[in-house]
């Protein structure tokens, strides 16, 4: 079993139902129009970094790259990422709340340390 595989599409089947959730249910619900953006960039990143956990995953299988320790660390990373970044957005958008603002950096930062662990990974 290929728990990145499993992740990715766990975080696409997600990330298209949040959109859906955010244009329909949530149209006119959002306390400023400004919590409206912030849901659709939680939404974007978690389908970038979901399909970068897939291409992780496929990356890890045996008959192409392995599961290598960098692969597997940067497709958990994201996965994490996706939690504290977008999900403090989430939160964020439909509570107004502000809190939560100083989770969202870290998930980007978690992103940003992923990638670079990919580059590392693609140079050697």
């Amino acid at each position: 079993m290929n728990i990145l595989l499993l992740l990715g599409t766990l975080l696409s089947f997600l990330g298209v139902a949040l959109g859906a959730f955010g244009a329909h249910a949530l149209k006119d619900k959002f306390p400023e129009p400004r919590y409206e953006q912030h849901w659709n960039t939680a939404v974007q990143y978690q389908m970038y970094h979901a399909l970068g956990i897939i291409l992780l995953g496929i990356l890890s299988m045996d008959s192409l790259v392995g599961p290598t320790g960098l692969i597997v660390w940067a497709g958990y990373l994201m996965f994490v990422g996706v939690i504290f970044f977008s999900g403090s957005l989430y939160v964020l958008s439909v509570t107004g709340g502000k809190k939560l603002g100083a989770i969202t950096p870290i998930g980007g930062l978690l992103f940003l340390v992923a990638w670079v662990l990919v580059f590392i990974e693609a140079i050697n």
